[in-house]
Parts: C-alpha cells; sequence; structure tokens
C-alpha cells in the first residue's frame, strides 16, 4: 500500500489549514506535520526553478538540442524527402523545423561541437541542417533507427553522414551504371514497339532497378558470394531476364510469338511468370550463379519459395555457409 495513501482519505481543507498554520508558525502543529510541510517546500522550490538554476549553461543546452535536431533526422528525414517527381510530398507533423527543437534563427551562426556527431566537426547550425538536409531529405529517403542493433545503426549512419548519402562512383563504374540503364530503357522502348498492346508489365519509370542489380551482384562476387536467388512479381521481370541473367532476346521474343513444345501435353506458362538460370561473369573474373525464381500466380508466395530455395541450397550445397548465397526479393 502507498505509504502516503491516508492524505487521500483526508479533507483537502483541513490539510490546508494545517498547511497555513505551519507557514504562519511551524511549531503550531505536530512535528510529524511539519517534517511533511517541510519537504513540501523543500520539493516546490527545488522543481519550480528552469534549467539555469541548477547550474546548467544556457550553451550546454543549446548543444543537447542540436543533437535533438540530429536525432529527429535521422529517425524522420525520410518522411521529408523529394522521391516523388509528379506530386508534391505528402506533409507530416511534427516537421523538422529548427523551432520544434528549442532552436531559433539566431542560433544558426552559432558553432556548435554536436557537428561532429555527424563527421563534420564544429560547425555553424546552418552548417549542420545543410549536411543534415542533403542527406536525409533528398532523392533517397532512409529509414533505418527501427533496426534493434546499436552497432548496425552506427554503421549505417557512419556510411550514410561521411558522403552525405551520395555514392562514389570510379570514371568505370559509373559507364557502367550507364551502359544498364541504357539496356534497360532500349529494351522496354522495343517491346513496346515491337509488341504493342501486348501484356508484358513493363519496367518503364523504374529502369534504375537494372544498375542496381547489377551493382548487387558486383559487390557480392567481391565479397565471396557465389550464387544469387531472387524473386520477384511480374513487373520489370523480363527486362531482369534479358539484361542481369543474360537470358537471349530470341527466346524471350519468341514466347511473345508463341513457343511451340515439343511434348503437345505440356502447356508452357506466360512469359512474365518464367524463371530462369544462368552464370555471370563478375569484372573480378569470378562467376557467380543466377536463380530468378519462377513466378508463383499468388505473390504472396513469393518471398517463402526464394526462402525455402535458398535455405536448401545454403544447408545441401554449400554445407550451412550462409555467406556463400545471397537472396533478393524484389518489391513489385
Amino acid at each position: 500500500m502507498d505509504k502516503f495513501s491516508y492524505l487521500s482519505n483526508m479533507d483537502v481543507s483541513t490539510v490546508e489549514h494545517l498547511y497555513q498554520s505551519y507557514k504562519s508558525d511551524p511549531k503550531s502543529v505536530a512535528e510529524d506535520w511539519q517534517q511533511f510541510f517541510a519537504g513540501f517546500d523543500f520539493a516546490e522550490q527545488l522543481y519550480d526553478q528552469d534549467d539555469a538554476s541548477f547550474g546548467i549553461p544556457a550553451n550546454v543546452k543549446k548543444e543537447f538540442d542540436v543533437i535533438n535536431l540530429i536525432n529527429g533526422y535521422r529517425k524522420n528525414g525520410h518522411l521529408f524527402t523529394d522521391t516523388n517527381p509528379v506530386r508534391a510530398r505528402r506533409k507530416y507533423t511534427p516537421t523538422l523545423a529548427i523551432e520544434n527543437f528549442d532552436l531559433s534563427q539566431d542560433d544558426l551562426d552559432t558553432t556548435f561541437r554536436a557537428g561532429e556527431m555527424i563527421g563534420i566537426g564544429p560547425s555553424s547550425l546552418k552548417n549542420i541542417i545543410e549536411h543534415l538536409e542533403a542527406t536525409y531529405c533528398q532523392s533517397i529517403g532512409v529509414e533505418y533507427r527501427y533496426i534493434r542493433e546499436p552497432e548496425v545503426v552506427s554503421w549505417l549512419q557512419e556510411k550514410l553522414e561521411k558522403n552525405r548519402n551520395q555514392p562514389e562512383f570510379s570514371v568505370e563504374e559509373k559507364k557502367q551504371v550507364l551502359r544498364k540503364l541504357s539496356q534497360a530503357v532500349v529494351f522496354e522502348e522495343f517491346l513496346g514497339k515491337k509488341f504493342t498492346g501486348q501484356k508484358r508489365f513493363s519496367l518503364e519509370g523504374a529502369e534504375s532497378l537494372i544498375p542496381a542489380m547489377d551493382m548487387a551482384v558486383e559487390e557480392g562476387s567481391n565479397l565471396g558470394i557465389e550464387e544469387f536467388v531472387i524473386g520477384m512479381a511480374h513487373r520489370g521481370r523480363l527486362n531482369v531476364l534479358a539484361n542481369i541473367l543474360n537470358k537471349t532476346y530470341k527466346e524471350i521474343f519468341s514466347e511473345f510469338e508463341g513457343k511451340d513444345y515439343e511434348d503437345a501435353d505440356v502447356e508452357g506458362d506466360v512469359k512474365y511468370h518464367m524463371g530462369y538460370t544462368s552464370y555471370m561473369t563478375c569484372y573480378n573474373g569470378k562467376e557467380v550463379k543466377m536463380n530468378l525464381c519462377p513466378n508463383p500466380s499468388h505473390l504472396e508466395a513469393v518471398g517463402p519459395v526464394v526462402l525455402g530455395i535458398s535455405r536448401a541450397k545454403i544447408d545441401r550445397k554449400f554445407e550451412g555457409d550462409n555467406s556463400k548465397l545471397c537472396p533478393i526479393l524484389i518489391h513489385g
């Protein structure tokens, strides 16, 4: 039981009367009430003061305010990105305005050591905000603070903030990105003209998937991955088959025109359900095996299918070594 529960059972006016008597003459009330009211006065004096009364300098408090601002960008910056080129971003509140972090326009030119948290050293608030905006609120949104492993969060923050979330590509890597992007665009344009009106689930508008996957495979090979298992829905599957798994154009085009099967009792699936397996030689000279899983008619089964295939290959082919295989799921 709460040792102060007796107070809730007393008449408030009685306690008030005792307190007023204590204020006039402490000895006019019993000793236990003197101790009670002395503690009440002490607490009232202690917690009714502002931060400065506790000896916290204003500049130190401002440093913590800037730290809160930085963490605000890290947690919610993805809500204020410029990721949609055709319409304005939906409005979210509270915003990342500095006033929501007890900062003001007068603080913009003040230098804060909190800039060291994002790798730019002591900097003005203006420069800190500029760095955070470039890192978290441009065309690439990053949502990662839900991750429970602190070491993973720290690793991501360091990678994102050291170069403002901008990729650093060599000249050769830039040429490869352009090459794969061009392949993706030309492929879709050809299909659109050659097979007008046929269902194909185009990748148009998302062709950057192809250079992104190409880069993932190249980097995975550098890390020792020997096999990839890919699961995806219909959208962009033909482009992935052609420009990632190197399925020949002849095979793909023949499926548009109708492919004959030697066994009359076997019916072919639609072209945008087809799976495929091939081998890709990476720039480091290593060969990796590429598997695009056949697409189940029920798309909610794509993930479980990839999981089962990957688990079986890790257990049986790679004897439990999960560093040799990389599953990739592409949202449809």
